[in-house]
């Protein structure tokens, strides 16, 4: 993932999708792709069209912040994609950056997501790995893998991988389209933030190679931080939820997020959730029973 041509894909995107009508100019003659011209963009945002190409094209780097602001301003883009052409525009030093092998979940947060019985909670690396869940969060997401998973490096799953590539966990979105468009707009930003990160370009280019429907959605290079809001959720055991996923990121520096999925009290999704905890219930039972008799 180079910057300078992952910024020009960026800044591409994002012009093509305005029109002269949409910033106020008058447009002149035909034009042969959609979208301001470089030198309409540059215009607006007070910059040299010389200087903005090779902006564009990778070849001048560490852009002024004032220089950054006034191309977001221009290109009329949300406060997520500003914040994602800042990190590209003015990369973070390699020195500063976090090592790119995953580590597991502290003990701590594990603690902390066990606790949380009656809640499903997922933690999840900064590439969407799975490094740990508590019982009800596995049998949400994915009880259709082995609850140990997220501890073996080598069989951790990974929730972008699994809703593209897996059809047990795809199957789990009856909005399917959406929640794939959300997933890649927080991966984008990941990317952002971890450019020299090896595994998370190992990441993207398998799902681009297996998955068309990735690859469509990562070349139109969505941007969002989609760390809560409503989930609508289609579990093959107690039926449809609708769900609120609030999202804490971990404050060591590790990037860890913990995904917590909650219903209103008294709601449908709520008794779901119940059925599912008893479901947990029997199973650490179970296998509590099993371990006393061995």
């Amino acid at each position: 993932m180079r910057d300078g041509t992952t910024l020009g894909d960026f800044l591409r995107t994002r012009r093509s999708r305005l029109t002269p009508e949409d910033v106020g100019i008058t447009s002149y003659g035909a034009r042969r792709v959609p979208g301001l011209r470089r030198e309409e963009l540059a215009q607006l945002a007070g910059v040299s069209v010389t200087y903005y190409t090779r902006l564009e094209q990778g070849q001048s780097h560490q852009a002024s912040q004032s220089v950054i602001e006034a191309l977001a301003d221009a290109l009329q883009l949300s406060e997520d994609e500003r914040a994602y052409l800042h990190t590209l525009a003015r990369p973070v030093p390699v020195r500063s950056r976090r090592p790119a092998k995953p580590v597991g979940a502290r003990p701590g947060t594990r603690q902390l997501i066990d606790a949380l019985g009656d809640v499903p909670a997922v933690v999840i690396g900064t590439r969407t790995e799975v490094l740990a869940w508590n019982t009800l969060g596995h049998l949400l997401l994915a009880g259709h893998l082995d609850s140990g998973a997220p501890d073996r490096p080598a069989d951790r799953p990974n929730l972008t991988r699994m809703l593209f590539l897996d059809p047990h966990h795809r199957d789990l979105y009856p909005r399917w389209e959406t929640a794939a468009a959300c997933a890649v707009a927080s991966l984008r930003m990941s990317a952002g933030r971890d450019k020299n990160d090896r595994e998370l370009a190992e990441l993207i280019g398998e799902l681009s190679l297996n998955s068309e429907e990735f690859a469509g959605l990562w070349s139109r290079h969505p941007v969002a931080n989609h760390a809560y809001g409503t989930r609508q959720l289609r579990h093959p055991e107690v039926g449809a939820l609708t769900l609120e996923l609030e999202t804490l990121t971990l404050s060591d520096g590790s990037g860890h997020r913990v995904l917590m999925y909650s219903a209103p009290e008294g709601s449908p999704s709520q008794a779901a959730l119940q059925l599912l905890r008893m479901r947990s219930t029997n199973i650490e039972r179970h296998s509590g029973s099993t371990t006393s008799t061995t």
